[in-house]
């Protein structure tokens, strides 16, 4: 059987075969274009961000609001150059009184005066012939450095190197689910290798932000704003919106 799918004057058919959704291609640029109209979406120019920086920012990101991260960061930087060197050097309870304001600031601390040292000994104080290595190989060499899993580094890679890889933190891992672009009950690398597969690599950071922005403003985790949702006709968890409030 077939469903139709409307957004503006345009009609799109995807199928339906024994009761489960096939995914296809069509469907996923409906999603991608309608969050591009009804979200905002910064400008995004090529990767100038330095990846130790970057590393450090998402570091400071972890289980904190965007605002905070910004806060501490800057903090950190009135403080301390933002270099392997700098920090390698810096006394940890100065690092982790700039970084309180973005909450767990003892371990991050720790974890940034860690990082530099490893990065200044093992790599020269250079993380940009990392990002220029194979994916797999970058990513492998990156999470080998304590306090960086999966998502961090593929952040960092995202961001700094255009690696084509796309981070799930927790609102692309359940946005996806829940729009059918990845499974149900699949984990970190199943998500990312699901939703690559419904986008072309120019795509990836596009996508990542979106997918972010509209568990934020819509899909959210407990309540989520099903009937303000922008597709919600075609969501397959359409059903939630009988749960609003």
């Amino acid at each position: 059987m077939f469903i139709t799918c409307q957004i503006n004057t345009l009609t799109i058919f995807f199928q339906i075969s024994e009761g489960t959704k096939k995914m296809t291609n069509i469907y996923a640029n409906i999603i991608l274009q309608s969050f591009k109209f009804s979200l905002a979406l910064p400008k995004l120019d090529k990767p100038k961000n330095d990846p130790f920086e970057t590393l450090i920012i998402t570091i400071i990101s972890q289980n904190t609001a965007d605002t905070n991260t910004q806060r501490a960061f800057e903090n950190l930087s009135k403080h301390f150059e933002i270099t392997p060197q700098a920090l390698s050097k810096a006394q940890t309870n100065m690092i982790e009184a700039c970084l309180h304001i973005a909450g767990l600031s003892k371990n991050k601390s720790k974890v940034i005066r860690t990082v530099s040292k490893i990065i200044l000994e093992k790599f020269a104080g250079l993380l940009k012939p990392i990002m220029s290595l194979p994916l797999d190989e970058a990513r492998e060499t990156l999470t080998l450095l304590p306090g960086v899993g999966p998502k961090t580094a593929d952040v960092v890679l995202l961001f700094a190197a255009n690696q084509p890889t796309i981070p799930v933190d927790t609102h692309v891992n359940r946005v996806s689910k829940r729009l059918g672009l990845a499974s149900p009950n699949g984990n970190y690398e199943a998500v990312d290798l699901s939703l690559q597969s419904y986008f072309q690599p120019k795509e990836y950071l596009a996508i990542h932000i979106l997918l972010i922005a509209h568990g934020r403003k819509y899909c959210k985790a407990r309540k989520p704003h099903c009937l303000e949702c922008k597709v919600n006709n075609y969501c397959p968890s359409n059903s939630q919106r009988d749960k609003n409030d």
